[in-house]
């Protein structure tokens, strides 16, 4: 349900483990590249689905957000408001990603606000130590809204430690908008043992990375974001709703 890194080897990962769907939403990158790279690594044995995580707010009370199935590219750093409205207007499937992790996702508050908007709650994900996805699956179940789990890799070895099984057949994106939209029974699986354990272990290792000297790229050395509301690409659309 939810991958950073998209390339020949992970294809061939996914097929070995069985997968029929990749859902690919990397940080930072706007929707026609990533729909882009999606119909180029699809094929009849595997569909790759493009997405957005969607970064609201700032850098100090950031909120993510997982849409799938948008028609018209949304901006990072706009208000959580902005872009649940944008999100809906265009017919996509809102999912949370690691509830309650660090500073970076929604918590109980926020859930319980805008549960009426929300569509689906990662409850596994292979990033997150395991007393934080035990408090994803709580969250979901209070919240009683449909769950979902992901590999979230960021590295090609976790890609397939995680996946949700949906009672539906999956061919195309809009189907799996209306099968997160309409809560269609699922199944959250992921794979067992200390290997399993080893490859947490390296993810979430990789997140302290990713928000030291990764992010420190990124600001400073980077410029501006091909997904910052101010991009010459938004054309303005989004500046009463931009943080930055």
């Amino acid at each position: 349900m939810h991958i950073k890194t998209l390339d020949e080897r992970v294809v061939s990962r996914a097929k070995a483990r069985g997968l029929d769907v990749l859902v690919y939403a990397p940080h930072f990158t706007r929707l026609p590249e990533i729909r882009r790279q999606a119909e180029q690594y699809s094929d009849d044995e595997l569909l790759v689905i493009p997405a957005r995580e969607l970064f609201t707010g700032n850098w100090q009370n950031r909120r993510h957000l997982l849409a799938v199935g948008l028609s018209n590219p949304v901006p990072d750093f706009i208000s959580f408001e902005g872009a649940l409205a944008e999100t809906e207007a265009q017919g996509a499937a809102v999912c949370v990603p690691h509830p309650a992790m660090l500073n970076v996702s929604l918590g109980r508050p926020e859930i319980r606000a805008y549960a009426d908007h929300i569509d689906a709650i990662e409850s596994y994900n292979a990033k997150s130590l395991p007393p934080t996805n035990r408090r994803a699956k709580r969250i979901a179940t209070e919240a009683g809204i449909p769950m979902f789990g992901s590999s979230y890799a960021h590295l090609r070895g976790t890609v397939g430690e995680v996946w949700t099984e949906f009672d539906t057949e999956i061919d195309s994106e809009s189907d799996l908008v209306t099968a997160l939209v309409s809560g269609t029974d699922r199944r959250v699986v992921h794979h067992p043992g200390l290997a399993h354990r080893a490859r947490n272990l390296i993810e979430f290792a990789h997140l302290g990375w990713e928000n030291s000297w990764g992010k420190a790229d990124r600001l400073f050395l980077s410029g501006m974001e091909p997904t910052h509301p101010d991009h010459i690409a938004y054309d303005g659309r989004f500046d009463d709703v931009a943080v930055y």
